[in-house]
């Protein structure tokens, strides 16, 4: 159980700040959820209390997980399929499983892919997608802003 205040990550979101947690009636059934405001966009997101282990809602990480982040970016690419389709599902299961690691290896991987040879528009969507949950996260655990993050990650990653 999460508490108003914490920092925590939405598997696919990114992360956030739990503000509140209120009961809701939908659809007949009275449910409490957890409210949490994402500091990328100013959204706010409802997480059922009762699914946070189904979905995979976890703390964000600390100082010493964020340097083990940082030198996974600056980190050589790793073997991808060149198919693309295996490329694409392989790293999906990786952003969808919530680990900030693996979330770290997709956009290196991708950013050094995208230097060598351009990326498709789905796997630049992709980069954009899993680069924006890296960086909800970092903005949180370092307290420092958007831009400067994006920043960060994109010195960490040598072409």
């Amino acid at each position: 159980m999460f508490n108003i205040g914490d920092k925590v990550v939405y598997p696919m979101h990114g992360a956030g700040i739990i503000e509140k947690i209120e009961e809701k009636e939908i659809l007949g059934e009275k449910r409490k959820y957890y409210v949490m405001r994402m500091p990328i966009g100013d959204m706010k997101v409802m997480i059922p209390v009762d699914n946070i282990e189904e979905i995979g809602i976890r703390e964000i990480i600390n100082d010493d997980e964020m340097q083990k982040v940082l030198q996974i970016l600056k980190g050589d690419k790793t073997k991808m399929p060149q198919n693309w389709n295996r490329r694409y599902r392989m790293n999906m299961e990786k952003i969808k499983s919530g680990d900030i690691f693996e979330i770290a290896s997709v956009v290196r991987n991708l950013m050094l892919r995208d230097e060598e040879k351009s990326l498709s528009t789905g796997e630049r969507k992709m980069l954009n997608s899993a680069k924006q949950m890296l960086i909800s996260e970092i903005v949180l655990v370092s307290n420092i802003d958007q831009e400067e993050t994006e920043k960060i990650i994109d010195e960490a990653i040598s072409f």
